[in-house]
């Protein structure tokens, strides 16, 4: 019968958080998956595999729900400094080669943590059609305190004018709306914390605002009083999260709080200083990448529903590498191979409001990476994928693309 195919897959992981599924059979219709079953030697006799990776693993796309696209991974601060001050134009190859980076890497979803002059944005709405085929989700500009950590990805509401007055003012309103309520970690002082940036009050009146809309509000927030007043006032997701301790988890498991906790970032940090010779920094670095495993591990604990974002585009962190970098840090805190695919699939798109993405179920969309290895060889597998399926079908983007193994170096 044409439109259908089979697929056997060695290890199945779902998305979901349940156990792995050995030895599967996917059958595909038109797209979609209409049956998974165990394989047997019966099935064979019946139906015609299609493809056959016994050999390996199949898991959904990976989502990576914090990135910064108009910015590279790279260690050089002169590309750094340049691509700050770029405009939208000179800014639209980097954004291509990280969409490619990510695509070649199995992410095939990504939130956008914003960009000073709304240069992903624009990009999105120019191309009539995305050379690689990756869902991309941005707040455009983030909101920030005049005078304080957030000029490099956004702006500051008017003198006079509150949080809500200024999302209301602004025109083309994206699904998400990035706030920055803190300022960066430092690498000086361990466990400095800085003052919020706006009070509970006025982020529970954008985030009401933003809801009328149906937007979801993410906040860049560290330190305890920054995430706690994100959270009380109804914030969908804190970004990082850094030394917001025991009672901000316990706050936001029972909000429903989500938190993309950005590990890998401390731990390129940690890489770069020591590189540069800075000890001391180093020091800090490592303390604070210790210190972040440690409520990570407590998040999983408790109960908090956690969802893997990398901030690739920050120093050190590359797009789509930083996912499997981070994934590694998940298993330091303790977290299984079911929960971190989950964390990097399913709970992401629920995160973005996603339902056509993040697990291999029937009735859902036949779109799956093929990895080689068993899953006690995962995620470090995961970097070197077989194949990318999008529909039921083999993507030839994919297979063509001579650097499909070849790790970005931007």
């Amino acid at each position: 019968m044409t439109g259908i195919s089979y697929i056997r897959a060695g290890w199945l992981i779902d998305g979901s958080g349940g156990p792995i599924l050995r030895d599967v059979v996917m059958t595909i219709t038109e797209g979609s998956i209409t049956h998974i079953e165990k394989y047997s030697e019966q099935i064979v006799q019946h139906r015609k595999l299609t493809a056959d990776f016994s050999f390996g693993a199949v898991m959904p796309p990976f989502i990576d729900s914090h990135v910064h696209l108009a910015m590279s991974g790279s260690m050089d601060q002169q590309t750094r400094e340049n691509q700050l001050v770029a405009g939208c134009e000179e800014l639209e190859p980097y954004i291509e080669t990280h969409l490619e980076q990510l695509f070649n890497h199995g992410v095939l979803t990504v939130r956008d943590g914003g960009d000073r002059d709304n240069c992903v944005h624009t990009y999105l709405n120019r191309a009539a059609s995305l050379k690689f085929p990756v869902q991309v989700i941005t707040p455009g500009r983030a909101w920030h305190r005049k005078g304080r950590y957030g000029g490099l990805i956004g702006r500051c509401p008017a003198q006079g004018e509150t949080l809500a007055e200024a999302y209301l003012r602004e025109e083309g309103h994206t699904s998400f709306i990035k706030l920055v309520n803190s300022g960066l970690n430092s690498l000086k002082n361990y466990g400095k914390e800085t003052a919020p940036q706006f009070n509970a009050e006025e982020i529970r009146m954008l985030v009401r605002e933003a809801e009328k809309d149906g937007r979801k509000v993410m906040v860049h927030a560290n330190g305890k009083l920054p995430v706690q007043e994100a959270v009380e006032a109804g914030c969908h997701s804190i970004e990082h999260g850094f030394f917001m301790g025991r009672e901000n988890l316990e706050l936001m498991a029972r909000k429903g709080c989500f938190w993309v906790p950005t590990v890998c970032t401390m731990k390129a940090y940690a890489e770069i200083l020591s590189y540069q010779g800075n000890v001391n920094g180093e020091v800090v670095a490592r303390k604070n990448l210790q210190h972040q495993l440690d409520q990570l591990r407590l998040a999983r604990e408790i109960g908090v529903k956690v969802v893997l974002g990398t901030d690739s585009g920050s120093p050190g962190v590359l797009h789509g590498e930083g996912v499997f970098e981070e994934m590694k840090l998940f298993t330091k805190a303790g977290y299984s191979l079911e929960e971190i695919v989950q964390s990097a699939t399913s709970l992401g798109a629920e995160l973005l409001g996603i339902t056509e993405a993040g697990l291999l179920q029937k009735g859902r969309p036949a779109d799956f990476l093929v990895t080689r290895g068993t899953p006690a060889q995962l995620p470090r597998k995961f970097s070197y994928l077989e194949s990318i399926y999008l529909a039921g079908k083999p993507s030839e983007i994919y297979l063509k693309n001579p650097m499909k193994h070849v790790q970005g170096t931007d």
